[in-house]
């Protein structure tokens, strides 16, 4: 069953850019949908379009009921307010909606394995420990749709890579289902249950893998080896201007 569906989505700016021509997607309840593409593509102009940050130019965006669910979003860099605690900006989200909620702050934390640091300000956390952080108020709110906007691609790869474990954790545990954008064809083969390749400007669907649900993934796989091939494949046709479903 479908969570949503993108019909014919472009998205043309003021400048005369077209960043998304003709975008026809499907995010199936509880997949891990992995958007992957070269940088001018409309990953992240796509996510927003989802997120309801920005509105298409084309065509339509569809949810199941007709309303948009419950999201968290986490962006590129975790933006976390320098003056405040972890578990304050954690509850952010919920401070802005009129909430108070210690316990959903408390399980967001927990969830991200950070349930000691609740009092600690960002500059005492590293790199690695920020972006728990961001994934937490992400969580906070109990969303069903969580959106990642290339969250790791500023980390180093040990701490990449024990990230991506916790987030299939997360995806598993908690439910979600998730739309992750990376330019890293690594990254997308080992989260995607479904991965899109977009072509180059204007952004459209180039290729989508459906990959089997082998969970937990292992890096060192045949299945995962063999989707790294796919991804990197179908990634070569659109830097050489050709596209097509694979």
């Amino acid at each position: 069953m479908s969570l949503l569906r993108l019909e014919g989505v472009g998205r043309r700016f003021g400048d005369g850019v077209t960043a998304l021509a003709g975008v026809d997607l499907d995010v199936p309840a509880g997949a891990f949908v992995t958007l992957l593409g070269a940088s001018g593509s409309g990953k992240t102009t796509l996510l927003r379009l989802i997120a309801g940050l920005d509105q298409p130019s084309d065509g339509r965006i569809v949810w199941a009921g007709d309303a948009a669910p419950t999201l968290g979003y986490v962006f590129q860099a975790p933006t976390l307010l320098p003056w405040a605690t972890v578990a304050e900006n954690v509850a952010l989200p919920l401070t802005l909606a009129g909430r108070r909620d210690p316990e959903a702050v408390t399980a967001a934390l927990a969830a991200v394995g950070l349930e000691g640091r609740a009092e600690a300000r960002p500059r005492e956390l590293s790199g690695g420990m920020q972006m728990r952080v961001s994934i937490a108020r992400a969580l906070v709110a109990r969303p069903t749709l969580l959106l990642l906007d290339e969250p790791f691609a500023a980390l180093d790869e040990i701490t990449r890579d024990r990230l991506g474990v916790l987030l299939q954790r997360l995806w598993r545990e908690q439910g979600l289902t998730i739309v992750f954008v990376t330019h890293s064809i690594p990254e997308a083969a080992y989260h995607a249950s479904r991965a899109v390749v977009l072509d180059r400007a204007p952004g459209r669907v180039a290729a989508t893998f459906d990959f089997a649900a082998d969970r937990p993934r292992e890096r060192t796989s045949p299945g995962y080896f063999a989707a790294c091939a796919d991804l990197a494949a179908a990634l070569a046709r659109t830097m050489a201007g050709a596209h097509e479903d694979a």
